[in-house]
C-alpha cells in the first residue's frame, strides 16, 4: 500500500532545523506539505526556501492533513497552543520529534481522546543551526530515528511514522520511554553541558595566562570545535533538554563526575600506565558509539 505521507497532505508544525528539514525532504520527494507557524515573517521566509508547499499562521492549514508532526520546542511542546489542538484533523496520526520522550507522553495522552493515534518519536538529528534557516536536505539519512510506543499506540499508527521516516533514509528505532531519556541523557544532554563547561573553563583558564586570552583563542584548533560543538549550540534548547530530563541528566553527570575524578587522580598520582590503558580503554570503546 502507498505509505500515508504520499497518500494525504502532511502537516509540520514548526519550520525550524527539524521542521524544515523534514518540509525539504519532503518536497524532493513530492509530497504535498502544510506547516503551521507562529510568526508572519517566519511564513515569509520559509516561503522563500521553499520549505512547504504551503505556510501559514493558521492552524487551519492542517486540515485535510493525514500525518501531523509536532516539530516544537519542548515548552510548547509539553504546553501547545489551544489552538493547535482545535485544529488537529480528527483520526490523524500525530508525532512529534522532541528530545524527551517520557513528559511528551504523559501529556499528549492526556491532550487526545484518541490517544492511540499519537506517537511519540524522536530523530537523533542536529546542526548547531536553529530557526527557519536552519533546515536543509538529507538531515535524517542515516541517522536513528526513535520511536517509544506504549501499550495502547495504534500500531497501524506506528507503522505511518516508521514509512515516513524510513523513507528519509533514517534508521528506525523502538524502545521504552524511560530507557530512551536516560540513553539521550548520557549520549545527547550531557554533552551539551560538557561542551559548555569546556569552553567556559577554557575561557577562565586562559585569563590567568598573559595574554592567554587571545592565545587560547587562537590556538582552538578542530579537536577543540568537535569537542564543544554542541556545548555553543541554542541555549534555550538546552535549557530546556535539561529541564524536561532533569532526573536522568542529573544520574548522567554523576557517572561523568566519578569518570572524571578517576582521571584526575591518575594525573595527579602519577599513574601514567593507568591512564594509558583507561585511553586505550575509552579508545576501543568509541567506534560502538559512533
Amino acid at each position: 500500500m502507498t505509505p500515508l505521507w504520499q497518500r494525504e497532505p502532511v502537516g509540520v508544525v514548526g519550520l525550524g532545523l527539524i521542521g524544515g528539514s523534514l518540509g525539504l525532504d519532503l518536497m524532493a520527494m513530492g509530497a504535498q506539505v502544510r506547516a503551521l507557524v507562529h510568526r508572519p515573517a517566519t511564513a515569509a521566509r520559509a516561503r522563500e526556501r521553499g520549505l512547504a508547499t504551503e505556510v501559514s499562521i493558521d492552524p487551519a492549514v492542517l486540515e485535510g492533513c493525514g500525518l501531523v508532526v509536532l516539530a516544537l520546542p519542548l515548552d510548547r511542546l509539553l504546553d501547545p497552543d489551544p489552538a493547535l489542538l482545535a485544529a488537529l484533523p480528527v483520526g490523524a496520526v500525530i508525532t512529534d520529534v522532541g528530545s524527551v520522550k517520557g513528559p511528551v507522553l504523559r501529556r499528549w495522552r492526556e491532550l487526545l481522546v484518541a490517544a492511540g493515534r499519537f506517537v511519540a518519536s524522536h530523530p537523533m538529528a542536529g546542526t548547531a543551526r536553529a530557526g527557519v534557516e536552519a533546515g536543509e536536505p538529507g538531515l535524517f539519512r542515516g541517522r536513528p530515528w526513535v520511536a517509544t510506543p506504549e501499550a495502547g499506540t495504534d500500531p497501524v499508527a506506528l507503522q505511518v511514522v516508521r514509512e515516513l521516516a524510513e523513507a528519509l533514509g533514517a534508521r528506525w528505532l523502538c524502545c521504552d520511554a524511560e530507557a530512551h531519556d536516560r540513553a539521550v541523557a548520557l549520549i545527547s544532554h550531557l554533552p551539551v553541558l560538557l561542551g559548555a563547561a569546556l569552553l567556559q573553563a577554557a575561557d577562565a583558564g586562559g585569563g590567568e595566562i598573559v595574554a592567554g586570552a587571545e592565545l587560547v583563542r587562537a590556538l582552538a584548533s578542530s579537536g577543540f570545535a568537535d569537542t564543544t560543538r554542541v556545548g555553543g549550540g541554542n541555549p534555550e534548547l538546552g535549557m530546556l533538554m535539561a529541564r524536561a530530563n532533569r532526573a536522568a541528566l542529573l544520574e548522567a553527570l554523576d557517572h561523568y563526575r566519578q569518570s572524571l575524578a578517576s582521571l584526575e587522580a591518575m594525573v595527579a598520582g602519577e599513574e601514567w600506565s593507568g591512564l594509558q590503558q583507561s585511553l586505550a580503554r575509552s579508545q576501543a570503546l568509541r567506534p560502538d558509539f559512533l
